[in-house]
């Protein structure tokens, strides 16, 4: 008798990811999954129901791994200004890889009202309280807008960012919320 197999979701979500990445995201389908993964299309399924539930996954998992970043920066509790740096912060230092995954993910979630909406509360609680009648408030917006922007252009292929670039850009941003200025 054989020993009943066993699918690997972090290698599915991987899967995912890599499609989104290389194909868009109108090219994520659970039998684009299994076909990249060689598996059943029943064995997607099987992991995680359906392409919602796929894509909600895919969030978390990329969500879970911000927040420790962040979290590690910022600390549990942070004031509104010291959340932005930490935005700033965790953008800046993770790696391209993290970036593209983050990148792909927005591109498939933002195709449903619901991954629409929780990424909108997302962003308003990220500049959330933020005080800006004040010149450090002002910005530390700017440099939220600037990091998103920047990312945007660089991850969704829109401009031509390099890493020596990306660098400069980021320690420019990060300058405009460092707590002498």
């Amino acid at each position: 008798m054989g020993r009943k197999r066993t699918i690997d979701r972090e290698a599915l979500l991987d899967v995912a990811e890599g499609i989104v990445n290389r194909q868009g995201a109108a090219a994520l389908t659970i039998d684009a999954v299994a076909k990249a993964a060689g598996i059943t299309k029943g064995g997607v399924q099987y992991s995680f129901g359906t392409k919602d539930d796929l894509i909600n996954a895919m969030f978390e998992r990329w969500g879970k791994s911000y927040t420790e970043q962040f979290q590690h920066i910022a600390g549990d509790t942070p004031d509104p200004l010291t959340a932005v740096r930490a935005h700033v912060e965790a953008t800046r230092a993770s790696d391209s890889g993290s970036h593209a995954k983050a990148a792909s993910l927005m591109a498939a979630l933002l195709q449903t009202p619901e991954h629409l909406a929780s990424t909108q509360v997302w962003y308003q609680e990220r500049l959330a309280g933020l005080d800006t009648s004040t010149e450090e408030g002002r910005r530390a917006r700017l440099a939220f807008f600037a990091t998103e922007g920047i990312f945007t252009l660089r991850f969704f292929r829109l401009m031509d960012i390099g890493e020596e670039e990306w660098a400069d850009v980021m320690s420019d941003i990060a300058a405009l919320v460092r707590p002498d200025n």
